[in-house]
């Protein structure tokens, strides 16, 4: 997000040189600069120790590609704290052992996409009301499962190699 106006005053801003950032908007009445804005989200690959990947569909996402669990990160939560509840709402599963790996602009949608791999132990899912289907697929294969040049399929090419 590209601020215009000051969201504290209501000013409009000023193109400033600011050090080695070059043009920011600033507001000359609070005397702030005003750097973009972009969320963070996780994105994680569900592992279980069978080497498969739990992948889901969720019709607001997309109908025909499987994806991967990803949320937004809450207030005052870590990146890791995020893949462990998001994991637990959308699958049921527990995390058993959290991994960074990448991280993904998403330029689309303006997000940071931060990238881990979770490993669980293998159990029944109990799936959110956002999640439509889940279901185990070989990490082999899994790959192939998702939309060519997704965000998802680059974090699970990462894991794979």
């Amino acid at each position: 997000m590209k601020f215009t106006f000051c969201p504290a005053c209501g000013d409009i801003l000023i193109d400033k040189e600011i050090g080695d950032e070059g043009l920011i908007p600033f507001c000359n009445s609070c005397s702030r600069p005003y750097f973009d804005y972009f969320g963070i989200c996780i994105i994680t690959a569900v592992i279980n120790e069978y080497n498969e990947v739990a992948l889901l569909r969720q019709a607001y996402v997309s109908t025909t590609n499987w994806v991967l669990v990803a949320g937004y990160i809450n207030q005052g939560e870590s990146l890791e704290d995020a893949v462990i509840r998001e994991v637990v709402e959308e699958t049921g599963q527990k995390a058993d052992k959290v991994t960074y790996v990448s991280s993904y602009y998403y330029k689309k949608r303006e997000l940071l996409m931060v990238g881990f791999r979770c490993d669980v132990k293998k159990r029944e899912f109990n799936k959110s009301m956002e999640v439509d289907k889940i279901k185990w697929h070989k990490l082999s294969e899994a790959v192939k499962l998702l939309r060519e040049g997704s965000i998802a399929q680059q974090l699970l090419q990462a894991i794979v190699k």
